[in-house]
């Protein structure tokens, strides 16, 4: 027994001498890779800094090109007014990249002519000024018609195009709901086809919440380049229009090295925004429906209201009631709580002096959603989805996976009293909804030495008996994130189905139901992956001639303003034909109504009878 004792403890003891250099290797090692990460943290800051520098020069540079195309317009503008003026002069454009100046004049060898004939001689080279004027400005300059688009301007993607090419280049999009796999997808197609990927998520574009919003890791990108991911600053306001002006130089650059954009993203109004020929201005652009075409006795300033003390105020409660006094029509549209929308309008009316109806109405929606035809891109439209109620569910487990990778944290971090959650990172689902919270939980003077200490105690709260206050506000909040997230998908499903039924997108819908249940890469990558990957394939080899799409199928007759009340559903509001027509096939309000019409008939039954029984005591008296 003791040569047996003697014999383990040598072992025990060889082995501690072989376990000692390892853990010096190990401490090592441990020490070299914190040394690494905070590197790499310091470079993708100064990287973050560096591309949101170069966004705001992007968009600086477009307003500065906007700028010099007006007055180049002007130019024309008064060039043409002089030149028409003149029968003898006869005004030539030339295209905007060849022209060494505005215009070049030429002259006919004069003949003589009776005065019969000067009159409409005169007249036909006048209309031919004009049209000639109307052609060119139109093409070298997208912001002639100012008057008759206003608060519009005029897409990138779909002016400038090289006559020389016929054939357009190949986009790809991948919309969908959140949680049902649009960003695995991407990834995954980059085995298939050399592809590059740009963010299309609001949320994901700012810097920060990387937990939160659900961003890309470095490890789930797997070498395929990302752009616009976490590149602006979470204080920053981000438009459809910075999208777009952002995302077009990228999807040329990418082109230029033959490589295909993926768009990814569930923010349909900035896929929208990017698609369209007109993108409404900065106030107005992420309005439900948007416009293109406005006449101009539309802008005309409602004499009898103050616009100045009506934009200037900032009582948010007042808010609605504002925009009631100045715009009833366009009041009825929006929800009375939907505070982001309201100051929206009254910004539009204050900056230009648009009533938000009148600019909406007419023709006003005609362009914004729908697919330019002469757009230079042709884009393949996929969309991932996915059962609801499975979305349901897999919502609910992606919030508590976020819990334990650090939620809590992002969320004390970016945590301010009192704060703009109507701007920039703020809006995300998941910081206003723990306000509550946080304010309960931190103390009235808090110092960021004890940060860390809160933070620990944060996540230990969940841990704490099932009664405790604070234990209950926090899965409250954690429930809300759940709940809203939930909503939010539907919205978007909404919202996709009306882009196919309403402005006519032709959508590839590709179900993940199953691999959502299943969670087996195989059935993903055999149903998903295959699924896309051919359809990418299959528009990646057909060639899309100029002024033809193929992804737009005609969009239907659209009535946006009008309001509609269903009194069998307790008075509910419903905004638009198309709103009327889908609340009226459900088949809750089939069952009320028909409720409805059994109760008013009983009621007219009685008031009937009332009626009789009074009868029957005059004619008695």
């Amino acid at each position: 027994m003791r040569k047996e004792i003697s014999a383990i403890r040598k072992r025990v003891d060889a082995i501690n001498r072989e376990l000692k250099p390892l853990g010096q290797s190990c401490q090592k090692k441990e020490k070299e890779f914190k040394e690494a990460l905070e590197a790499y943290n310091e470079k993708n800051k100064e990287k973050a800094m560096f591309v949101s520098k170069f966004v705001e020069l992007v968009t600086e540079s477009e307003k500065l090109r906007m700028t010099k195309l007006e007055k180049l317009s002007k130019i024309i503008d008064n060039s043409i007014r002089h030149e028409a003026s003149a029968v003898s002069s006869v005004p030539l454009y030339l295209p905007l990249r060849n022209a060494p100046s505005i215009t070049t004049t030429f002259r006919a060898e004069r003949k003589p002519i009776n005065a019969r004939t000067k009159g409409k001689k005169h007249l036909h080279e006048s209309s031919k000024l004009i049209d000639l004027k109307t052609r060119n400005c139109t093409r070298i300059c997208p912001s002639y018609h100012r008057e008759s688009v206003s608060a519009m301007s005029v897409n990138p993607s779909n002016g400038g195009i090289d006559e020389v090419k016929k054939k357009k280049a190949k986009v790809v999009v991948i919309m969908g709901p959140t949680g049902s796999g649009k960003s695995k997808l991407a990834v995954d197609l980059a085995s298939h086809f050399p592809v590059e990927i740009i963010n299309a998520d609001a949320m994901q574009i700012y810097s920060g919440l990387d937990v939160l919003t659900n961003k890309v890791t470095v490890n789930e990108q797997k070498g395929v380049t990302h752009h616009l991911l976490g590149m602006v600053s979470p204080d920053m306001e981000f438009s459809a229009k910075d999208f777009r002006d952002s995302a077009i130089p990228l999807i040329e650059e990418i082109l230029s090295r033959n490589h295909v954009p993926v768009l990814v993203g569930g923010t349909n109004y900035y896929i929208q925004a990017l698609v369209s020929k007109f993108l409404l201005e900065d106030s107005t652009e992420d309005s439900d429906e948007c416009c293109s075409n406005v006449a101009p006795e539309f802008f005309l300033l409602d004499e009898g209201l103050d616009v100045e003390s009506i934009s200037g105020r900032d009582d948010l409660s007042h808010g609605y009631d504002l925009l009631k006094e100045l715009d009833p029509v366009a009041a009825n549209r929006v929800h009375p709580n939907n505070h982001r929308k309201i100051n929206q309008y009254l910004s539009l009316h204050a900056s230009r002096g648009v009533l938000p109806s009148k600019l909406h109405q007419e023709n006003a929606a005609e362009n914004w959603g729908c697919i330019d035809a002469s757009s230079r891109f042709d884009y393949c439209l996929i969309c991932m989805d996915a059962e609801t109620t499975v979305l349901d569910e897999y919502v609910g487990q992606r919030v508590d996976s976020m819990v334990d990778a650090g939620l809590l944290d992002e969320v004390y971090d970016i945590y301010k009293p009192g704060a703009d959650y109507t701007r920039g990172l703020r809006q995300s689902i998941g910081v206003r909804e723990f306000e509550d919270f946080l304010k309960t939980y931190l103390p009235d003077t808090n110092s960021s030495a004890n940060d860390k200490a809160l933070k620990e105690n944060l996540r230990k709260i969940l841990d704490s008996p099932k009664d405790d206050k604070l234990r209950v506000m926090l899965e409250e909040a954690i429930d809300c994130v759940k709940l809203n997230t939930r909503r939010l998908l539907r919205r978007q499903k909404r919202r996709i189905n009306r882009l196919e039924t309403v402005f006519g997108w032709n959508i590839h819908h590709v179900d993940a139901t199953e691999c959502l249940l299943s969670k087996s890469e195989d059935l993903w990558d055999a149903q998903v992956v295959k699924s896309a990957a051919e359809i990418l394939q299959s528009f990646l080899e057909t060639e899309t001639e100029l002024a033809h799409d193929s992804t737009l199928r005609k969009s239907v007759e659209r009535d946006l303003w009008s309001q509609y009340v269903c009194e069998a559903c307790g008075n509910k509001v419903l905004r638009g034909r198309h709103e009327w027509d889908h609340h009226t096939q459900g088949r809750v309000h089939r069952k009320r109504t028909a409720r409805f019409k059994k109760t008013q008939n009983f009621k007219n039954r009685e008031k009937q009878q009332e009626e009789e029984e009074v009868g029957i005591c005059r004619g008695t008296s």
